[in-house]
């Protein structure tokens, strides 16, 4: 069951993001189709990019199935100008985006002394450079209807730092916190809040292939995992979307600028 809105009238019938149009980068799995969920669920219109076609519109069918209206956009988000035109597209759909989530991620393995050219691009280009030129698009389109709009980046724990295995993803997500904060302080005066969620280790599909291609992980390999960790599991993908649709939604208010760490671990702290 999803949060409701309370509209004044006592009865609490619409959604969180009720009427909104809301474009989900890399919406076809793991924690960006979670989002779509939840977005349907609160009354959105949702558009949702991703590389394959497959389960992007496998994923449209199960929301139009639930009564929700969404379409799939193909893009690949590590190019700049389909990046903006997965936007035009929604716009053209929709004739808007009131809201963006930017949920496309590529963890591929690399520290400071093995990363290549080619693969410190590949991460800049899909965790920073498709978000940069997403956003660019969206709020363009905000600013030319002279309407207020909200983004959520999802980031990364890692930014802080993370593991020598992780340089290339840890630069480029640690730019997308800083571009998150510096697009906030920009257009706040133009009523268009722009967030970040810094996720910890979250059970999803792409995190099953990541474990098994670059750490030998078996089938118990979130077992294990979830025996190191306080809570005794990890994260899930609909919790982070609950998140994520709050921020995209008026009741999380003014809030902007903010890159909140949503994790079991607390930054600094040690035992």
């Amino acid at each position: 069951m999803g949060l409701l809105h309370d509209d004044g009238s006592g009865n609490g019938t619409e959604g969180l993001l009720h009427d909104k149009v809301v474009l989900v980068n890399g919406g076809s799995q793991g924690v960006g189709a979670a989002v779509a969920r939840a977005a349907v669920r609160e009354g959105a219109v949702v558009a949702v990019t991703g590389r394959r076609p497959e389960p992007g519109e496998a994923l449209v069918a199960e929301l139009k199935a639930a009564g929700g209206t969404a379409r799939y956009v193909r893009a690949d988000l590590a190019d700049a100008a389909q990046a903006k035109a997965a936007v035009a597209e929604t716009v053209d759909a929709y004739g808007r985006v009131d809201c963006l989530v930017n949920s496309a991620g590529l963890t591929s393995r690399g520290t400071l002394l093995d990363t290549t050219p080619e693969l410190f691009d590949q991460h800049i280009a899909v965790n920073l450079k498709g978000p940069f030129f997403a956003m660019q698009a969206a709020v363009a389109n905000m600013l030319g209807r002279g309407a207020p709009g909200t983004i959520v980046n999802i980031i990364t724990s890692s930014a802080h730092g993370g593991q020598p295995f992780l340089a290339p993803y840890v630069a480029a997500k640690a730019g997308l916190a800083g571009l998150t904060r510096n697009a906030a302080h920009a257009h706040r005066w133009d009523r268009i809040r722009i967030n970040g969620l810094n996720i910890g280790w979250t059970a999803t599909e792409g995190e099953d292939a990541t474990q098994r291609a670059f750490h030998g992980a078996g089938d118990d390999w979130r077992e294990q995992a979830a025996a190191r960790l306080p809570m005794g599991r990890l994260g899930r993908p609909d919790e982070i979307a609950d998140f994520v649709v709050l921020l995209l939604s008026d009741r999380s208010g003014v809030v902007t600028g903010s890159v909140i760490d949503w994790d079991q671990n607390v930054l600094g702290a040690l035992d």
